[in-house]
C-alpha cells in the first residue's frame, strides 16, 4: 500500500471508532476485509489510529473536525508532513484537501485541547498530580515503550541482550528495574523469537517490574487479581510460591501456558475455590482501575471513561481490598497497585481501607510517573499492627 492509502485506510477505521465501534474491533475488521494489506501495512495503519486516538483533541483543532478524514488531516499536519504527497487521490489515497479544508485548522489552545484529555479528566488529573499534571498528560500523547523482563530464573541481563541482539533485537538497560530491558529497534521480531519463545524474556512494563521488585521476602503469594498473570510470573521468578485468582477464570487462560515457557509452577485459584484457598505470606492485589498511566497502550479508554464509571472502579476497588485481607497471613503483607495516576484510586483508596480497618498500617508507598522508561504506576503495601 501507498502512504496515502495506508491514511486512507486510517480514515475508514477512525469513522469506524467515531460510530461507536471498539478500537481494536475496528481495526480487526479492516484487516480482514483487506486481505491485500501486508503485515506491514496493518502495523503503519494501527500507529496511524492510535497516534490519532492518543491526540483526538488537538487533531480536531487541527483538523477542523471530528470525523476520521479531519482526524487525519490534523495528525499529518502535526507531524509536519508534506499534506499533498497524502491527500493527493492518487492509489487509493484521500483526495486533495478543498479550499475549505486548507482554511480551517487552528493550534490547539485550550488546555484540555493540549492535553487531550475530556475536561473533567483534565481537572482529575490536576487535582490528583498537580504541577506534574501537564507534563504526565503530554507523556500519554507519546508512544510506549516496548519493555522486556529478564526471567532470571532462566538467564541474567547481559546474556538476554545479547541472545536478543543476535535474533536482531536491539535493547538498552532500563533503570526502573534491574530485569527490564527497553527494545531500540526489532520490537516486531521479539514474538518469533527464541528469546521469548523459550520464556527467556516476557513483556512486561518496567513500572510493573519495579512494583514488584520492591516486594520484599519470599514464601507463599496470592496474586489476588491476576488477569493474564504477568505479575503472578514476574514473583514466581523471584522465588514466591504463587496461587493466581481472578474473579474471572477466562481471563487467566494464558497462565499454565506462560508459565510452562518461563519455567515457573503457577497454581490456578479459580473464583469458586477462593473461599478455601487460606492464608499467604503475601497477598498482591493490582486492582481493576481507570488504566491512566497506561493509556498511551489504550488511548481509546480516556475518552471512554466517564466520572460514573470511575466512581464504580473505586467501590470495586474497596471491595478488592476487604476481601484480599482475608487471605493475608499473621505477620503477612498485602499489596495494593493500580496503573492509575489519579488520587482517588491510589492514596485515596488507601486513606479509605485505613479508616475502615484500623488495625493495618502503611508500610512503604510509591508512585512511578509515566516516562521513557515505563507507565504510570501505584504500589502500597500494607501490614496489621
Amino acid at each position: 500500500m501507498t502512504p496515502g492509502a495506508r491514511i486512507a485506510a486510517a480514515i475508514e477505521i477512525l469513522d469506524s471508532i467515531q460510530s461507536g465501534q471498539p478500537a481494536e474491533q475496528a481495526l480487526t475488521r479492516w484487516a480482514r476485509s483487506s486481505r491485500f494489506a501486508g503485515s506491514g501495512d496493518r502495523a503503519a495503519i494501527r500507529d496511524h489510529v492510535f497516534d490519532v486516538l492518543r491526540n483526538r483533541r488537538s487533531d480536531a483543532c487541527r483538523g477542523g473536525g471530528e470525523s476520521g478524514r479531519s482526524l487525519m488531516i490534523g495528525r499529518v499536519r502535526a507531524e509536519g508532513t508534506d499534506m499533498t504527497e497524502l491527500f493527493n487521490g492518487v492509489g487509493h489515497a484521500p483526495e486533495p484537501l478543498s479550499a475549505a479544508e486548507q482554511s480551517v485548522g487552528d493550534p490547539p489552545q485550550a488546555k484540555e485541547d493540549t492535553w487531550n484529555l475530556p475536561n473533567w479528566l483534565a481537572d482529575a488529573f490536576t487535582q490528583s498530580l498537580g504541577e506534574r499534571a501537564e507534563s504526565t498528560a503530554q507523556a500519554l500523547t507519546l508512544r510506549a515503550p516496548v519493555t522486556l523482563r529478564v526471567n532470571t530464573s532462566k538467564t541474567n541481563l547481559s546474556d538476554a541482550r545479547a541472545r536478543l541482539l543476535d535474533e536482531g533485537i536491539e535493547t538498552k538497560e532500563n533503570p526502573r528495574a534491574e530485569t527490564a530491558l527497553t527494545i531500540t529497534k526489532g520490537p516486531r521480531r521479539l514474538r518469533n523469537s527464541f528469546s521469548y519463545l523459550n520464556g527467556l524474556v516476557e513483556l512486561q512494563d518496567g513500572s510493573s517490574q519495579a512494583a514488584i521488585a520492591g516486594v520484599q521476602g519470599t514464601g507463599t503469594a496470592l496474586d489476588f487479581c491476576a488477569g493474564g498473570g504477568g505479575k503472578a510470573l514476574a514473583l514466581a521468578a523471584s522465588g514466591w510460591r504463587v496461587t493466581a485468582h481472578d474473579v474471572d477464570a477466562n481471563r487467566m487462560g494464558d497462565i499454565p501456558a506462560r508459565a510452562l515457557r518461563g519455567g515457573h509452577e503457577v497454581a490456578i485459584c479459580p473464583p469458586e475455590d477462593i473461599g478455601r484457598a487460606g492464608a499467604f505470606d503475601l497477598v498482591f492485589c493490582d486492582a481493576p482501575c481507570s488504566g491512566s498511566g497506561t493509556w498511551r497502550r489504550a488511548p481509546e479508554a480516556k475518552w471512554t471513561l466517564t466520572p460514573e464509571k470511575l466512581q464504580d472502579l473505586i467501590k470495586m476497588q474497596a471491595q478488592v481490598l476487604d476481601a484480599a485481607q482475608d487471605h493475608v497471613a499473621p505477620n503477612g503483607q498485602m499489596v495494593y497497585a493500580t496503573c492509575s495516576v489519579l488520587n482517588e484510586e491510589n492514596e485515596g483508596q488507601i486513606d479509605a481501607f485505613l479508616a475502615r480497618c484500623p488495625d493495618w498500617q502503611v508500610t512503604h508507598m510509591q508512585r512511578w510517573d509515566v516516562d521513557e522508561w515505563g507507565d504510570g504506576f501505584f504500589a502500597a503495601h500494607l501490614a496489621r499492627h
